[in-house]
């Protein structure tokens, strides 16, 4: 019998269950949608900041203890303060192997160009090429870690072409001085050798490096006699935002418990990648890049706010739309209700009856709007980061819960309704 008539008010009022349906499916679909990008927007936030450089810097104990010290920049004189070339491989052998996107190493000195001004000559990797201690290979440079540079005349140094020795990169201050442009030779000069240089192209960086030239690390090695050094490296990696436990970790790891460590060291957090990659490179400070990191963990903390408070909004626009169907389906079906009272149904009987009708309802709105959410998740995914957005299983029982807990939030006002419905007037049509 309570089946029975289930089934004969879902058909006699199907218009408005499919209203109820339809909203909501709305609220379903964006909580589905919002709280997919959520659990994925970090990665994809993560790569979207690579683009904008390394956030971890490694330099030798000497030379930090010398900024330390001195309060001075990796910019300064830290002559004989090196890295040991031939551990870069290693960089790519620590825990969070995969979380490394790119690294690029640097060699710089002070050259005379053209005889007559002093500037700074840096040598690094364009695109190279290095087979790993793992046994994979790696092609990584700044042509990936500084992506953002405009090459305004001439195109990126090639480290795989033919004749990719005496070439060379120079930034658009020193192009403008000197009057230089793509296929010029100009002429550069270290107490160590001089070199004539093919410039290929002319960059603007919108930084310091617009003042200096950039050439291959074997060359500039060769010409500040530093063969097998590095005076640093520039990494780019996928980390999780800080808390409390990377603070106090990034202070002093030995200050943490077993327990601590071992959540630390297995969490992508800034700290402890450097610290993985100190336990790599012999006699080094890696340190993340603070306003890249903070900068990082703020837009994540932002954008997931938003999604929280879209998802909300959704949620209470559809508890307040099924609120207004399942009281006008009440009050138009108040003479059968109040024909039930009379013949003595009780109150928690009728109640079940409106409240089973609206969650068969809602089951069926939830799953239409679960798989459009997903479609909406790609949607976005596509249109703002270009790529796929990976869909989570867990969001299944969070949008069941909350498609449950909004229905039942909307139809309150309906089951009051139903407590204080009086048999007698409604017979009576008033």
């Amino acid at each position: 019998m309570f089946l029975r008539m289930i089934r004969g008010v879902l058909m006699r009022q199907r218009g408005k269950m499919l209203m109820i349906a339809f909203t909501i499916a709305l609220g379903a679909s964006l909580a589905t949608a919002m709280l997919n990008v959520m659990m994925d927007v970090e990665d994809k936030v993560n790569q979207e900041l690579k683009a904008y450089g390394a956030n971890i810097t490694v330099v030798s104990k000497e030379a930090s203890m010398l900024s330390d010290l001195y309060d001075v920049s990796g910019d300064a004189d830290t002559a004989g303060a090196y890295l040991r070339e031939d551990e870069l491989g290693n960089i790519k052998t620590i825990f969070w192997a995969f979380n490394i996107v790119d690294f690029a190493p640097f060699i710089d000195t002070t050259a005379k160009l053209n005889g007559h001004e002093d500037v700074r000559l840096v040598g690094t990797w364009f695109n190279h090429h290095m087979d790993l201690p793992t046994g994979e290979t790696l092609d990584t440079g700044i042509q990936n870690l500084r992506s953002w540079w405009d090459v305004t005349d001439g195109a990126w140094l090639d480290e795989q072409a033919a004749n990719s020795a005496d070439v060379c990169m120079v930034g658009a201050l020193v192009a403008e001085r000197e009057g230089i442009g793509a296929g010029d030779v100009i002429n550069v000069a270290t107490s160590y050798g001089t070199r004539e240089l093919t410039v290929v192209g002319v960059f603007d960086a919108g930084g310091d490096e617009d003042a200096e030239v950039f050439a291959p690390m074997d060359m500039v090695q060769e010409l500040s006699n530093t063969d097998g050094r590095l005076t640093s490296i520039e990494v780019s990696a996928l980390t999780t935002p800080d808390n409390e436990l990377a603070r106090k970790a990034a202070k002093d790891p030995s200050s943490l418990s077993i327990a601590q460590y071992e959540t630390w060291y297995c969490t992508a957090y800034a700290s402890s990648i450097c610290y993985q990659i100190q336990e790599v490179i012999t006699d080094s400070v890696a340190a993340p890049v603070r306003q890249i990191a903070e900068s990082e963990g703020a837009i994540l903390d932002k954008t997931k706010l938003l999604m929280i408070l879209i998802t909300v909004l959704a949620l209470i626009g559809s508890a307040l739309g099924i609120s207004n169907l399942v009281t006008a389906s009440v009050m138009e079906r108040s003479q059968e209700i109040g024909l039930l009272k009379a013949i003595g149904a009780h109150d928690g009987m009728i109640s079940r009856l409106v409240l089973t009708e609206i969650i068969i309802t809602a089951i069926i709105g939830g799953i239409i709007g679960y798989f459009a959410g997903i479609g909406f998740a790609q949607i976005v995914g596509h249109s703002v980061f270009g790529s796929a957005i990976d869909i989570k299983l867990m969001i299944i029982p969070i949008v069941a819960i909350l498609v449950v807990a909004v229905t039942l939030a909307g139809s309150i006002p309906a089951v009051r309704m139903v407590l204080r419905l009086e048999p007698a007037e409604v017979l009576h049509g008033r």
